[in-house]
């Protein structure tokens, strides 16, 4: 099974930046977007041989899921099941047999940490769901969730200390996640890979300079390591200041 995640940064416009093909060429059995910025009914999505499956936020042209699934017609999940985390269409799991999928898209702390507080919530709320989903069958967590984990993990750690993505409280929390039972693929298969990032700033030709952050995540429950073989970022593929993740379990 070959899953990938994307933060799109505005699905809308990276149709126009060659995504169909793009799509084609992951050959994937599902690709989990974030950031898709757009409402039902505003774009044609059809993808031969997959069905689409869409969480959107009520605000207009901000945040979003999707999934788009091989052959296949699954229960669908949208939020986690509080209103007051479930209107900015962030999470959606799909329930694929032997594992559940979740498409996840964690608010950013913003400028001067104004959200923070909210993140800190979100992040405890999230972790309970997906502890439940764990509680019934193994589970595949992806999406930007937007927090540098190790100072690996970014090009300029010491810079950025305190930075939204970047502070003591969001670090730590994502390590109580996986505390929980669930596993950082990337750094499961590439303990020590350096410079390997999926966010780069549009500004300062970041991008071209590699001064990057990895802020996109496939994590898997324990149980589930067996059958991972492999963990893959696609630096190559542009088109969003985000670029692809990808792993593949043998399922």
């Amino acid at each position: 099974m070959k899953l990938v995640s994307w933060n799109v940064n505005g699905l809308r416009a990276v149709m126009g930046k060659g995504f169909a093909d793009i799509f084609a060429g992951f050959d994937a059995d599902c690709v989990c977007l974030q950031e898709i910025k757009m409402q039902e009914g505003q774009l044609d999505l059809n993808f031969d041989g997959y069905r689409v499956y869409c969480n959107y936020a009520e605000r207009k042209g901000y945040s979003g899921t999707a999934i788009i699934a091989r052959d296949t017609e699954a229960d669908a999940t949208r939020g986690i099941g509080m209103a007051e985390h479930d209107t900015e269409g962030r999470v959606l799991t799909l329930d694929l047999g032997k594992i559940y999928l979740v498409c996840c898209y964690t608010p950013n702390s913003q400028t001067e940490l104004a959200r923070l507080d909210y993140r800190m919530e979100w992040d405890e709320a999230f972790a309970a769901y997906v502890s439940e989903l764990d509680s019934r069958k193994p589970v595949v967590i992806c999406g930007d969730l937007n927090v540098a984990h190790q100072d690996i993990d970014l090009a300029n750690p010491q810079r950025n200390h305190r930075n939204p993505g970047f502070t003591d409280e969001e670090r730590a929390s994502f390590g109580r996640l996986l505390d929980r039972g669930f596993v950082d693929t990337f750094r499961y298969m590439h303990p020590d890979r350096r410079e390997a990032y999926s966010w780069w700033s549009y500004r300062f030709n970041s991008r071209a300079k590699n001064i990057g952050w990895r802020i996109d995540y496939f994590l898997i429950s324990e149980r589930l390591t067996p059958h991972l073989k492999s963990a893959e970022i696609h630096a190559d593929i542009t088109g969003s200041d985000h670029c692809p993740v990808s792993i593949e379990l043998d399922i």
